[in-house]
């Protein structure tokens, strides 16, 4: 016997999924319900829409959503480039710097997941760059607040990006430290950017909308970012080594960080910021070495030193040479399992991807 709630999509109907939506008229003759092989079955999809979908993060995230049922719209400036690559992931127009975005796909939309944002790590840090990484993500967020504002909506919660450059470096504390929550951003360029970016994004929760802010730290995927620049050294069997190497890096391998977007998304408990890192972070030379061995290949350990870094990407060097552990005890105690909570059997695991 389905158990039965009153459905907010079809008038006289029930849902006998509360989820996916699948709903049956009542049989108004005679006060009963038709049989199973006589309803008629409606399926409303749970629609998940991602700014900056089309990213590392975003594109892994879109596939685990329609494993899961999921329909999945991405927001994106050029709709008619893309090209769906399933029949419940859609593409629908946004314009940032023109503040519009498309009414009809927002007002289909149960969850907004937040990704937007020019790379921080791409390109050299000129003043015009660091405009654009500040710009990207605070006039996203600041679109998304005005479309929940004046818009007409079913939105439950929005998931949104911020990351680890929130707490600035930590000095090489030991690996039994690790900034929480709590702690304050710091007021170096990224600490400014990002508690602008979580201050721009805040106001959702004045319109009545949960908000979770995900504080990410370096994604390991073969897509794209940290670990595909590092691989490709290692493939030569090259293990570059920055500065000293004995940073600590807190890192999330991509499908972690994805599932811990949908359990944000999913699990009304969570609320407020959480460090999105593995439970062990590792010195830089840890993460190299664990890259190179996952290759099973012999390899040598050649160190970057940090003038030459410095050299060649400037103020940007200074993150890559920073010391940042967080502390993943939050997100746990909210029940989040890691598939990877150690760094070698992530890289593993990346090593055998395709």
């Amino acid at each position: 016997m389905y158990q039965k709630s009153v459905c907010q999509y079809l008038p006289n109907g029930y849902c006998i999924n509360k989820r996916v939506h699948i709903c049956v008229y009542l049989c108004i003759e005679e006060m009963s319900i038709k049989p199973l092989n006589q309803i008629f079955v409606k399926e409303i999809m749970t629609n998940v829409i991602i700014t900056g979908g089309s990213g590392t993060i975003g594109t892994r995230l879109s596939q685990l959503l329609i494993q899961k049922g999921y329909k999945v719209t991405i927001l994106t400036r050029n709709p008619e480039k893309k090209k769906s690559v399933h029949s419940n992931i859609v593409y629908a127009k946004w314009d940032v710097e023109a503040g519009w975005l498309d009414k009809d796909a927002f007002q289909e939309a149960n969850y907004i997941i937040n990704l937007a944002g020019a790379s921080v790590a791409e390109k050299s840090w000129t003043e015009e760059r660091k405009k654009e990484i500040l710009e990207s993500r605070v006039k996203s967020s600041e679109l998304i607040v005005k479309s929940i504002k004046e818009l007409p909506n079913q939105i439950k919660a929005v998931v949104s990006a911020s990351a680890s450059g929130y707490y600035g470096a930590d000095n090489l504390l030991s690996l039994n430290d690790g900034f929480t929550e709590d702690d304050p951003a710091a007021t170096d360029f990224l600490g400014d950017v990002c508690k602008d970016w979580e201050d721009s994004i805040e106001p959702v929760t004045a319109l009545g909308k949960r908000l979770v802010i995900l504080r990410t730290g370096i994604v390991l995927s073969k897509k794209g970012g940290a670990y595909a620049e590092f691989a490709k050294p290692v493939k030569f069997r090259v293990a570059p080594v920055l500065g000293g190497g004995k940073q600590i890096v807190s890192w999330i391998h991509e499908d972690d960080i994805c599932n811990m977007y949908i359990a944000a998304m999913e699990n009304e408990r969570y609320k407020g910021a959480y460090n999105a890192v593995a439970p062990y972070p590792v010195m830089n030379k840890e993460l190299i070495y664990s890259i190179a061995r996952s290759y099973g290949k012999w390899f040598i350990p050649v160190g970057v030193p940090a003038f030459a870094l410095n050299l060649a990407m400037g103020e940007l060097a200074s993150e890559i040479l920073k010391s940042a552990h967080l502390s993943s005890k939050k997100v746990e105690s909210e029940g989040f399992q890691f598939k990877f909570p150690h760094i070698q059997e992530a890289t593993e695991n990346l090593a055998r991807k395709n």
